[in-house]
């Protein structure tokens, strides 16, 4: 299995890069769409970051148009949506598939680390979120309607650890 912080990625300003960054922080990693139900989740991933990052966590979004298309816009688009709306300041990337044939790398092993609901590895909706050990190892994979609020208890036992 590859190593999750040698996977290519791609900023949402069109950088090419890995997460070679991130090695050492606890990592909230989620697929995220701008006209999703669960868009307000951007909000809570925003205060989570803001409140532990002087504390190692970091929050990676990779916005995602397989669910309902609720991703349709380019780079720019969705930079000035979650500013303008949410004031993300957090990470994000270049739009990916997390499922099927072209599913992104990252995905692939998180999937396969953190199977879902009765061991499915497919990401049923936008908005699952996926919780990275200091480690690198996958420490929980969350809903959709797990909100960020609720997974604070996990972020702060991973960073104490």
């Amino acid at each position: 299995m590859s190593d999750l912080y040698s996977l290519p990625v791609r900023t949402l300003a069109g950088k090419d890069t890995d997460l070679s960054a991130y090695k050492g922080h606890v990592l909230l990693i989620v697929n995220t769409a701008s006209q999703c139900g669960f868009t307000p989740h951007y909000a809570g991933l925003e205060t989570l970051y803001r409140q532990y990052k002087e504390q190692g966590l970091v929050v990676l979004g990779f916005p995602c148009n397989q669910f309902g298309a609720q991703e349709p816009g380019n780079a720019a688009d969705i930079a000035a949506f979650c500013e303008k709306n949410y004031g993300v300041s957090f990470p994000l990337f270049d739009k990916v598939d997390v499922n099927g044939a072209n599913a992104h790398p990252l995905f692939t092993l998180l999937k396969a680390e953190a199977p879902g609901l009765l061991g499915t590895e497919g990401i049923k909706w936008n908005f699952t979120k996926f919780l990275v050990g200091r480690d690198g190892k996958v420490h929980e994979r969350y809903a959709p309607t797990t909100t960020p609020a609720q997974l604070e208890s996990d972020v702060a036992k991973l960073l104490a650890a």
